[in-house]
């Protein structure tokens, strides 16, 4: 077992129940199996989150920092942002399963303060930037937001008959098809 570190601990848990939960749901997740794989054990994950429930909230705030540091929204290359956006998700395919399973599972719950806060964050400078003129206002800045979202994790959404009938391989292609795709909505 790894010396005693109480950050490095929680890092070890988030990182473990990651991979559980985009694997297997937060129903079908098991806090022995996070605790086995994260080299602790089930009384940590209690201590330190309270519960699996709680856990899932910890990668999920995870989750929205590494989404937001990975690709930064830009107003003046909405495009780019989307295509930017759209690697990570490729890059990651983790985060789609985790996407997945917050909105089949936790869909009831309250928004999570944390994904709200970054998602109005983003909205408001699009709001901001629509306002003077430099973005397009046809749509409502909540819904161009929405739109860009869904546009950047296309590929990672899209069932694999649909995919198999695109048959769009390359990363690069499937990234310019997300910036050609978001630059006609600010067409």
């Amino acid at each position: 077992m790894p010396p005693r570190d109480a950050k490095a601990t929680r890092r070890r848990l988030i990182d473990a129940a990651r991979t559980e939960f985009a694997e297997h749901g937060i129903a079908g997740a098991r806090v022995d199996r996070i605790a086995a794989d994260a080299q602790a054990n089930k009384a940590q994950i209690y201590h330190y989150f309270g519960s699996k429930d709680r856990l899932f909230d910890a990668v999920w705030e995870d989750l929205v920092e590494q989404v937001v540091e990975a690709a930064p929204l830009d107003v003046d290359d909405l495009p780019g942002f989307a295509a930017r956006l759209s690697r990570t998700y490729a890059q990651r395919p983790e985060l789609i399963r985790l996407i997945t399973w917050q909105r089949l599972e936790r869909g009831d719950d309250p928004p999570h303060e944390f994904a709200v806060k970054s998602i109005q964050n983003n909205v408001d400078a699009i709001a901001k930037a629509q306002a003077d003129g430099r973005i397009p206002d046809r749509w409502d800045s909540r819904v161009l937001f929405a739109q860009i979202i869904h546009t950047a994790a296309l590929w990672g959404m899209t069932s694999p008959d649909v995919l198999t009938v695109v048959d769009v391989q390359d990363p690069e292609r499937r990234s310019e098809i997300v910036r050609a795709a978001t630059a006609a909505l600010l067409a």
